[in-house]
């Protein structure tokens, strides 16, 4: 697909997210996140759902989180953050930004996944518990955080990398210590240089270690 092509389809499934009123977070949304950034993005990152900023503006990763967040992309990747796409698992925000609900994730999947197939991204970054366990189930984030593996997903090989969501990063000091960590290792990933070897991981089904 030509840039124009990808920026059309990334733009239908954002009005398909708009218009959609099947979930009850769908209708009392202020506005939905559909998410936004290049369309060829070597990254995509995946978080969770919008909380009340992104639901006043209908754009991801914009208050006191997306803030760390573009910093950190700034001052360890060199990246702003028009040059990656940004997403959530969730299109909506739930009410008191709840952890959202099994079936607000899988109404929702259909989307990004769509996303995701559009942009074929070299990378897809997990931020946060949620958007992890869609890729890499039955693992815990404290396990396998800043450790990228391959993952099998709708017929492609992506490199999956899993980080701390930069909300619960800003809530303890010691997190935010291994966000920080995570990007530079992600740097070394971006960059072709062999990450740190890791203890071998119980693999999951149809993935393996990238290390």
């Amino acid at each position: 697909m030509t840039t124009n092509e990808k920026q059309q389809a990334l733009d239908q499934v954002a009005q398909e997210v708009k218009e959609f009123k099947g979930l009850d977070i769908a209708k009392t949304a202020t506005n939905a996140v559909p998410g936004e950034g290049n369309p060829n993005a070597d990254i995509i990152m995946v978080g969770e759902a919008p909380g009340r900023n992104e639901d006043l503006t209908g754009r991801p990763f914009v208050g006191q989180a997306g803030k760390l967040l573009e910093k950190t992309l700034q001052e360890a990747l060199d990246l702003t953050r028009n040059r990656v796409f940004i997403t959530n698992i969730v299109k909506y925000r739930p009410p008191e930004n709840r952890d959202p609900f099994p079936d607000e994730i899988e109404a929702c999947r259909q989307w990004l996944d769509q996303q995701i197939e559009i942009i074929s991204p070299k990378i897809i970054v997990t931020l946060g518990r949620y958007s992890m366990a869609k890729f890499i189930p039955g693992v815990s984030i404290s396990g396998v955080h800043g450790q990228a593996r391959f993952v099998d997903f709708k017929g492609k090989k992506y490199i999956i990398f899993p980080m701390y969501h930069p909300a619960a990063a800003l809530r303890a000091g010691s997190m935010m210590t291994q966000f920080v960590a995570d990007f530079g290792r992600l740097k070394n990933l971006l960059g072709g240089k062999p990450p740190e070897v890791v203890p071998e991981k119980p693999k999951e089904p149809e993935q393996s270690s990238l290390f």
